[in-house]
C-alpha cells in the first residue's frame, strides 16, 4: 500500500506541472495569433503630410488682373504724388551742393533723383506691395507666384520700368525732334507700350513679364 501511495504521488507530481505549462503555452499562442491576424496600418505618406502643411502654389496664382484704365489712373495719381517727392529731393540736393542754376551739377542731380525714385518704389513694393496710389486703386504688386516681392526683384522692375520712356527719348534725341513732334513721339510710344499688355498671355506689362512680377487686383479687400 505504501508503494501504491508513493506511485500515485509521483504520478501527480509528474502530471501537475505540465498542465500549467500547457496552459501558458496555449495562452501565448493565442496572443501571438491575435497579433498576427490584426491588419497592418498602411504607412503614412510623407508627401501627403507635406502637401497638407504647405499651401498649393498653383492656387496662389489665381488673382484678378486690374484693368488698363485702373492702372493708368493709378499712374496719373502716382505722378502727382511724386511731384512733391521730387521737389523735396531736388531742394535737398540744391541746398547741400549750393547749386545756383539748373545746369550746375545737372547730371549729378539727375542721378540723385533717379536713386530717390528707386528708393521710393522699392521700399513700397517690398513693404506690402503697394504705393499710396496703388492702394487707392486697389492694385498690388506680387511676384510670379503671388508672393511678396523681394528687394532684388523690385530693383529689377524699377529699372525695367524705364522702358516706358527711355526708348522714345533716345529716338527723339537721335532724330533731333523738338516741340510737338517730340511730344507726339513720346505719347505714341507710351500708348504702344501700354497696349502691349493686351497681347500678353496674362495681360501684364512687358516690364512685369521681364522682371517676373505681376499686378493684381485687390478689390473688396
Amino acid at each position: 500500500m505504501g508503494d501504491a501511495f508513493s506511485a500515485n504521488a509521483c504520478c501527480r507530481m509528474q502530471t501537475g506541472p505540465p498542465r500549467a505549462f500547457d496552459n501558458k503555452t496555449s495562452d501565448h499562442a493565442a496572443m501571438t495569433d491575435s497579433a498576427t491576424t490584426q491588419p497592418a496600418k498602411p504607412p503614412r505618406s510623407s508627401h501627403s503630410s507635406h502637401a497638407a502643411a504647405t499651401p498649393d502654389s498653383a492656387g496662389s496664382q489665381d488673382y484678378a488682373v486690374p484693368t488698363l484704365r485702373r492702372r493708368l489712373l493709378s499712374m496719373v495719381y502716382e505722378s502727382l504724388l511724386l511731384f512733391g517727392v521730387l521737389f523735396l529731393a531736388g531742394y535737398l540736393f540744391s541746398a547741400l551742393t549750393q547749386q545756383r542754376s539748373g545746369l550746375m551739377y545737372r547730371h549729378a542731380m539727375q542721378t540723385w533723383l533717379f536713386l530717390v525714385l528707386g528708393a521710393y518704389f522699392v521700399w513700397f513694393w517690398t513693404h506690402g506691395g503697394q504705393t499710396l496710389a496703388m492702394k487707392t486703386w486697389k492694385i498690388r504688386l506680387v511676384d510670379a507666384h503671388g508672393l511678396p516681392v523681394r528687394p532684388g526683384r523690385a530693383v529689377l522692375r524699377y529699372v525695367l520700368a524705364w522702358l516706358w520712356v527711355l526708348p522714345a527719348m533716345a529716338l527723339d534725341w537721335a532724330l533731333g525732334l523738338t516741340g510737338w513732334n517730340s511730344v507726339a513721339l513720346l505719347a505714341g510710344w507710351l500708348v504702344v507700350w501700354a497696349l502691349a499688355m493686351r497681347v500678353m498671355p496674362d495681360h501684364q506689362f512687358v516690364h512685369d513679364r521681364l522682371a517676373g512680377t505681376r499686378l493684381v487686383s485687390v478689390l473688396g479687400k
